[in-house]
């Protein structure tokens, strides 16, 4: 079946002068070896992050660099260039072997990569300002979102012992234990001169997160401030 790429156009509110460009940027390899999109999603992905961390920078002025490294990574992912590229309907229009159509996680690397080839066929074709118009325009309620970007307890905990003791919270795993597919992780968290304050998590990452909020939770302000 014939791919009609104008509708792909419309949707996208642009019109390229180099018709290839769109087609490679949404050619897999495993379609055509050669004439593919891996180059121009590697270019795609770094015009993304450059427009993304210059609006970010624009809309936070005065924000710390450590939260704005958290809003710049909660928008340049794969889960939110694959959110855009499903609202585009993009896999109508990707060009990929039959065998890899079938598996939803690797279609949802396959849209995301190609949204990113988008973004690097755009700028090949037109340049830094008109892809800034796409990127803006895509990732404009992404972005708004952003603003509801919270510091997680395990970054706060860290940002405290740093900023009192210059070292680093102390973390230990208590225990592993359960079944392979539904393990249970117990996790211990001290900052210097402070007792261990336990946390349990489906997983070693959500355990310390919840043994760092617990932690937080469990002091006082004028005891972490001693």
């Amino acid at each position: 079946m014939k791919i009609d790429y104008s509708n792909l156009e419309n949707k996208i509110d642009y019109k390229f002068k180099d018709k290839k460009l769109l087609i490679k940027s949404l050619t897999h390899k495993s379609y055509d070896k050669i004439k593919n999109n891996e180059k121009i999603e590697f270019l795609g992905d770094r015009v993304l992050g450059l427009i993304v961390a210059k609006k970010l920078l624009e809309i936070y002025p005065n924000e710390k660099e450590g939260i704005l490294d958290k809003k710049f990574a909660s928008l340049v992912n794969r889960n939110k260039c694959y959110e855009v590229g499903k609202n585009l309907n993009l896999k109508n229009f990707i060009l990929v072997a039959n065998n890899k159509k079938s598996s939803d996680l690797i279609q949802k690397k396959i849209i995301s990569d190609c949204i990113e080839a988008i973004i690097g066929a755009i700028y090949l074709d037109q340049g830094l300002n008109v892809v800034e118009k796409f990127i803006l325009k895509e990732w404009d309620k992404l972005i708004l979102l952003s603003k509801n970007t919270e510091i997680d307890a395990k970054t706060k905990l860290q940002e405290l012992s740093l900023k009192k003791y210059k070292l680093l919270p102390d973390y230990k795993l208590i225990s592993n234990t359960g079944p392979r597919h539904s393990p249970s992780f117990t996790v211990a968290v001290k900052l210097k001169g402070s007792k261990f304050v336990h946390g349990e998590g489906s997983s070693k990452k959500n355990a310390e997160q919840n043994a760092a909020e617990k932690f937080l939770n469990s002091y006082t302000k004028n005891e972490l401030a001693r």
